[in-house]
């Protein structure tokens, strides 16, 4: 697990190491809160999954050092609100 952090690859992906680090720290308290992973794995190493969706492109650090997930608007939450009141 922790070879990926010494791969070039993924750290130029990232931005940098100390970018790196703060996009898993971010993620992973993400993760701690109950967010849901971006990835299937089988393993509840939410370390891993992190690297995972890294690796994937699942997740980047905006240019205000945000979790952002590919593809979300700017300002979206993680997962839409429900309102009983328009059903």
């Amino acid at each position: 697990m922790l070879d990926e952090l010494k791969e070039e690859a993924i750290v130029n992906k990232v931005g940098g190491r100390f970018k790196l680090s703060t996009l898993i720290q971010k993620r992973l308290v993400q993760l701690n809160q109950g967010s849901r992973p971006l990835v299937n794995m089988k393993t509840a190493d939410r370390m891993k999954i992190v690297l995972q969706e890294i690796a994937q492109d699942k997740i980047y650090l905006d240019s205000s050092n945000q979790v952002r997930i590919t593809g979300e608007m700017p300002g979206m939450r993680e997962e839409p609100e429900l309102n009983l009141g328009d059903l």
